[in-house]
């Protein structure tokens, strides 16, 4: 601080840091739940809960990146690392939007239970994860079928004898 005038001079300071931080070191690791429209449970077999992490799996060529993922009948928790170009709204509209119709493709039948097309419900909730609690995150998600007392349906055909 120079005495007579008050100021301060910040010329040839620095944060005494010498590290240089390489690439986007920013992670955007949310836990988020989509519930099916009107709470119609979906998920008791295993082609649908396929189809739905092929449709989410597809949002990858967007920049998303999926970890875990835990069905409970109705609904379907997942953990995503989403770009930094877009909010957590945006990623939500683009997920469900794209999962909707991937669903309705690969399981004509939704519409007849969805005649509008919504296959989503208004209701989301998402969580950020973060590096440290994403172990912890991932446990959860892996015991949705456990803590919900669902039991999934395999559908394999079985050879004819």
């Amino acid at each position: 601080m120079n005495g007579a005038t008050g100021k301060i001079n910040l010329k040839n300071r620095s944060s005494g840091s010498s590290k240089k931080i390489s690439g986007d070191t920013r992670n955007n690791w949310v836990t988020m739940m989509f519930v099916t429209h009107n709470r119609y449970m979906c998920f008791r077999r295993q082609t649908h809960i396929d189809a739905c992490i092929e449709a989410l799996k597809e949002c990858e060529k967007f920049g998303f990146e999926f970890g875990e993922f835990g069905f409970a009948g109705n609904h379907v928790h997942f953990q995503v690392n989403i770009p930094k170009r877009y909010s957590v709204e945006n990623a939500e509209i683009i997920l469900k939007s794209r999962s909707a119709k991937h669903m309705f493709h690969k399981h004509p039948g939704f519409r007849k239970r969805y005649p509008r097309g919504g296959f989503w419900s208004g209701y989301e909730h998402h969580q950020s994860t973060g590096l440290t609690n994403l172990e912890e995150s991932s446990r959860y998600l892996k015991d949705q079928q456990k803590h919900h007392n669902i039991t999934v349906i395999g559908q394999q055909q079985l050879p004819l004898t």
